[in-house]
């Protein structure tokens, strides 16, 4: 989970609390209760319209209800009765978001790519291509590891090799260091691959480096 959007879901939630607690009273001609500060209002909308873009996905329900939900629907939807629908449908989105329900469109077509890529090098391997095997399977986990740091915010450079991606993410403790030695003993298959140095390994050695990426592929993070 990325916690930083944790964090922002949070704070807009809490900003449209505040937002509701400042309100007024207002009685005339054209108005008849709650007010609340308009230009205040609309930066907070600007702000969870973003932070739904980029964590749900523009096609998204929570996405396109928040978009329609902050029309006017006729008389006496003010500005304060819009709040508190958006703000309901911010709050279901957290909790879809907290708890791993949503998976940004590019996971989708990764995990399709790592599947095809990962049958493929089943296929090698069942052809007597263990080499050729080994070096796909860590071309996917390295690929799964770059855009793992990405979704914790860790920096990462093109000339970054994966057992340095993989001491960042252990250290920032996306998962333990039972798994980060796992993926080194996996990198050091494909490295070996990689250089001919197959005798650095068999093909039950490929066989599980297969399955392993499978799972941890499947594990959220």
């Amino acid at each position: 989970m990325n916690n930083k959007a944790s964090a922002r879901f949070a704070a807009l939630i809490s900003e449209a609390n505040t937002i509701e607690e400042q309100k007024s009273h207002s009685s005339g001609q054209f108005s008849n209760g709650w007010v609340i500060d308009s230009d205040v209002f609309l930066g907070w909308k600007v702000k969870v319209k973003n932070l739904l873009s980029n964590a749900c996905g523009q096609d998204s329900q929570h996405f396109i209800q928040f978009t329609t939900s902050e029309k006017t629907h006729g008389i006496g939807d003010g500005n304060y009765v819009i709040l508190k629908r958006l703000r309901a449908i911010l709050i279901a989105a957290q909790e879809d978001f907290d708890g791993g329900y949503l998976i940004p469109m590019r996971l989708l077509v990764h995990a399709e790519v790592f599947d095809n890529e990962l049958e493929q090098a089943k296929e090698l391997l069942n052809c007597g291509f263990t080499t050729a095997a080994a070096v796909i399977a860590g071309t996917v986990l390295e690929t799964a590891i770059r855009d793992l740091c990405t979704r914790n915010d860790i920096p990462v450079n093109t000339k970054d090799k994966l057992n340095k991606l993989n001491e960042d993410l252990a250290r920032k403790g996306v998962y333990n260091s039972n798994t980060q030695k796992q993926i080194t003993a996996w990198a050091g298959i494909r490295n070996s691959a990689a250089h001919g140095d197959s005798a650095d390994y068999d093909k039950q050695a490929v066989v599980n480096m297969i399955q392993n990426v499978e799972s941890f592929l499947d594990t959220k993070f």
